[in-house]
């Protein structure tokens, strides 16, 4: 989950030709910036030693990225250093456009891990899995790649092909899996009415323009119920993050007041609070918020906000676990620096760094199948002969007929179909 800089980290490293290096006191505080005199020696000897023995010439230019880039990767999976041409990716990525396969990735004991796949890329029509370890790109190795590299090799021109081989939990040997490169269009808002007066909103990924795109979803699903919503599914189901204010635009479109999230890091800028308007553009009506291990960062954002207003019900299976904020941080060659710079926290006060949400109702991972039809019909009265006539039977026909139509769309969708069952109770209830 990333949001645009609102700070600046100057990082300034003196390195003397002549041999003078500066050093701080060491009694200094810890808040000054200190340049430990030994371990820059370690450094400068280990530059010396492969700039002359390394097996082929190395830049000088090329060591010092290198080392920039280790530097950051070594304090958490988030932060890194971004090279001109991966900056201009993670942009476009927040805008919904970008080349490649279309999966959210992190890494994980040297492999990449798929965080989630997104709607409607080659990679979710192939079948890559939220949990997916990624072995080998290609006739690569992926042990041992940063994961900008790994980014790297999977993007690509449309058209081209790469082909994965996959570890995935249950199978007994890895997955090959052939993908073709295609540009990703990522609309990220979807909506649908699953029955009359009861909507669905899939957010698929946090981009700069998602709090517009939820707004004119709920207006059209309004708008085809006759102006009225009785529930609606908020369907956050591997949704990998993404701009953190669209996670606050979002939450605010169901909340009238309260605070939706607040952070906390070590530097004063670090730190914000986000509150709800007066406003609620579903009118009050009972939200179910689907969630599972794929949802993540400003996804737990959204859950953590609606579950701890008591606005919606949770529910799913654990989410991700990340709760901490980047900050995009643009250098003087073009590059950037994307760092870990706070940690959110739910308006209880929750952290879910390495926790993840809870949901409130917890569903197992399951699919849906139809049992096989018998021939058998059990007798009612309407089918007798001669049986009083009741003027609503040929509504009744028809509605029985849209709801088979509307259950048809998802009747594998164990969990959303579990979510609308309990909307309507809830819609009850309230009445």
């Amino acid at each position: 989950m990333f949001k645009k800089s609102v700070c600046v980290l100057a990082l300034g490293v003196a390195f003397g030709m002549n041999g003078n290096v500066f050093a701080a006191d060491k009694a200094a505080p810890e808040s000054e910036t200190v340049l430990p005199l030994e371990d820059l020696k370690t450094f400068t000897e280990i530059f010396g030693r492969i700039k002359q023995d390394y097996v082929e010439p190395v830049s000088d230019k090329k060591l010092l990225e290198d080392a920039v880039k280790g530097m950051l990767s070594g304090l958490d999976p988030h932060s890194a250093y971004l090279v001109a041409e991966e900056y201009q990716e993670l942009k476009e990525g927040t805008t919904g456009q970008f080349g490649g396969l279309g999966i959210e990735v992190s890494m994980e004991n040297g492999y990449v891990k798929v965080v989630s796949p997104i709607d409607d890329t080659p990679a979710q029509r192939a079948g890559v899995k939220a949990g997916d370890l990624i072995i080998r790109l290609d006739d690569k190795p992926v042990k041992g790649m940063t994961l900008a590299d790994a980014v790297k090799i999977m993007r690509g021109e449309a058209g081209s092909k790469i082909l994965l081989t996959i570890v995935r939990e249950g199978s007994e040997t890895p997955l090959k899996i052939a993908l073709t490169r295609d540009i990703i269009k990522a609309k990220s808002v979807k909506s649908k009415t699953l029955e009359k007066n009861y909507g669905y909103v899939r957010i698929s990924s946090f981009q700069s323009g998602t709090g517009e795109s939820l707004k004119e979803a709920l207006a059209s699903l309004k708008k085809e119920n006759g102006g009225v919503l009785k529930g609606l599914v908020l369907d956050l189901r591997n949704n990998p993050g993404g701009v953190l204010n669209a996670a606050v635009d979002v939450s605010d479109a169901f909340l009238r007041s309260g605070l939706i999230v607040y952070t906390k890091g070590r530097i004063p800028n670090s730190e914000m609070r986000f509150n709800a308007a007066p406003d609620d553009l579903i009118d009050d009506a009972p939200i179910v918020v689907l969630i599972n291990a794929g949802s993540a960062s400003a996804s737990e954002i959204v859950a953590g906000a609606l579950q701890d207003s008591k606005r919606a019900i949770i529910m799913g299976e654990k989410s991700f676990g990340k709760g901490s904020v980047q900050t995009i941080l643009p250098t003087t060659n073009g590059s950037a620096v994307k760092l870990t710079t706070a940690r959110y926290y739910t308006p209880s006060g929750r952290s879910i760094q390495a926790e993840g949400i809870e949901p409130d109702v917890a569903l197992a991972s399951l699919k849906l199948e139809s049992v096989e039809k018998s021939d058998f019909k059990p007798v009612k009265e309407a089918d007798l002969s001669n049986h009083l006539q009741n003027n609503k039977e040929k509504a009744a026909a028809a509605k029985e007929a849209e709801a088979k139509e509307k259950d048809a769309l998802d009747a594998k969708d164990y969990a959303l179909n579990e979510a609308l069952t309990l909307l309507k109770g809830l819609s009850i209830i309230k009445r």
